[in-house]
């Protein structure tokens, strides 16, 4: 009788085994036929004037498709293997510690900096209601909303009209000894923001650096041979006598990442948090991650402690089941496992997209270059101008080589049209576009009346000129990889037409 039930339970698992396999194989000639269009191909049906060219957007294949549908068969449907597996290779990409998923870019922000709120951090280094964080004023909501919603004070300085990101200038007015404990801010639509200065700063203070890296996976940055900043960075002998470069996201203490659709690889939903040096912050990241958890069993794990039932915390009875003990005032906010599958795959071709963006950009520069005197457009961080074919940079020896995000470009107050009327012709041909995010934060309408309830609130160091420039001058356009070189050439010659029209 064993022997019969143990062959049978054989047979059963091989049966399902093929049945998997038949319907996997059904699921890739399908996509294969139905998915044709959002792989990366410059072959794909466009008619000017009625194709929409989108900002962003996905790009795939049979692959993803084929695990998606593989992760929902095996139907473990909270975070498990394929997290795990995505969680090191990002981190491998990034050059990161660790990486921890979660369920979105703005949770990644919240969890990140919620994070270094633990009462288990020393006293000294840890952020406490009150303690304040720079930021820069133009850019996305949820990068500086956790500061307030944890009870932290952002403090805005302006930002760049050429590179979209924070001006440095004024960092040494906008510091508070004692009070000033972090600097958070976005690398801006893919561009690194000067990150020399930046780690120099919070190295001198003691202060966290945390890099919203949501719209810059796979940008690089580079530190020149022979500066003091590679000393901080602790940068290995066979290191000296080549420039420094790393990927962003692997600068600061911790980063952030996106997985959206309009994203550089998306899993639909999805962000992580990654820990660059410090391994001990990823028990203070997953307890606030997972409901504030004490415990940090993975998910259909319990007692990897080893004492789930003879721990004494808080004022709980001596014993209570460690799985029910809460630390932190935390959340729950982990993507599913078919996310992280759909992402794996997404992975292996993110140096293939980021080649792809930049490729795109430079052709929209090129392209666009003769309308230099209706339009300002974006630089890289550290150059200083456009020659018509490459970049002029600075003498510092810092280098920026942005996996863009978008195409940005400013209409000139001296233009004879308003980025209102370029919008509006633009929109009208079918061209996807979108403002730099929130403009001017401090101009929205949740900061206008938290200001108004709260005069406290946050802090703003200087004019903000530069970012009510970007507010009111720029929009982006799309060098995602799913745009071929015809709709480029299109949005060009729009552009072009529009333009010399006045």
């Amino acid at each position: 009788m064993r022997g019969s039930s143990g062959l049978l339970g054989l047979k059963n698992k091989m049966a399902a085994a093929s049945d998997k396999d038949n319907i996997l194989k059904a699921c890739r000639d399908y996509a294969r036929v139905h998915h044709i269009n959002f792989g990366l191909s410059d072959d794909k049906p466009f008619v000017p004037g009625e194709t929409e060219v989108p900002y962003a957007g996905r790009v795939f294949n049979h692959e993803e498709v084929v695990a998606g549908v593989s992760s929902v068969l095996d139907f473990w449907l909270t975070l498990g293997a394929h997290g795990k597996t995505f969680q090191k290779k990002l981190a491998s990409y990034l050059g990161a510690q660790l990486s921890i998923l979660v369920n979105s870019g703005s949770s990644a922000n919240l969890v990140a900096l919620a994070s270094l709120t633990s009462h288990k951090i020393p006293e000294e280094e840890r952020l406490k209601q009150g303690d304040e964080v720079i930021t820069c004023a133009a850019g996305f909501p949820t990068t500086v909303t956790p500061c307030i919603q944890l009870g932290l004070v952002p403090v805005f300085l302006d930002n760049n009209p050429l590179t979209g990101n924070i001006l440095f200038e004024k960092i040494e007015e906008a510091y508070v000894p004692g009070k000033t404990k972090a600097l958070m801010m976005a690398h801006t639509l893919g561009n690194p923001f000067d990150l020399g200065v930046a780690i120099e700063f919070c190295k001198k203070n003691n202060l966290w650096l945390i890099e919203d890296n949501c719209d810059a996976l796979g940008s690089l940055y580079t530190v020149p041979v022979g500066h003091s900043l590679r000393e901080m960075l602790d940068c290995k002998t066979d290191e000296a006598n080549q420039p420094l470069t790393r990927k962003t996201g692997s600068w600061g203490d911790l980063s952030t990442q996106s997985f959206y659709p309009a994203h550089h690889i998306t899993m639909g939903e999805g962000g992580s948090v990654n820990i660059v040096h410090e391994r001990r912050l990823k028990l203070y990241v997953e307890s606030f991650r997972d409901w504030g958890r004490d415990c940090w069993c993975d998910s259909g794990k319990e007692n990897t402690c080893n004492k789930r039932f003879s721990w004494k915390l808080g004022d709980l009875p001596e014993g209570y089941d460690h799985k029910y003990i809460y630390s932190h005032l935390g959340y729950n906010l982990k993507p599913t496992d078919m996310q992280a599958a759909i992402g794996v795959k997404q992975l292996d071709k993110v140096d293939d997209f980021g080649r792809v963006r930049r490729s795109h950009w430079l052709y929209l520069r090129k392209g666009l270059h003769e309308l230099s005197d209706y339009f300002e457009f974006m630089l890289p961080t550290h150059a200083q101008e456009w020659s018509g074919e490459s970049f002029v940079w600075d003498d510092s020896g810092f280098r920026s080589d942005p996996s863009w995000f978008g195409f940005m470009l400013r209409v000139r107050p001296e233009a004879p049209f308003s980025r209102k009327a370029f919008v509006d012709h633009i929109q009208s041909a079918k061209i996807g576009n979108r403002m730099l995010f929130g403009g001017n934060m401090t101009r929205q309408p949740a900061f206008v009346n938290l200001k108004r309830v709260n005069p406290n609130a946050f802090r703003v160091v200087g004019s903000l000129e530069g970012a009510d420039r970007l507010m009111n001058e720029a929009v982006f356009i799309g060098v995602y990889p799913g745009i071929t070189t015809v709709m480029l050439d299109y949005v060009i010659d729009v552009i072009r037409e529009f333009a010399k029209g006045f």
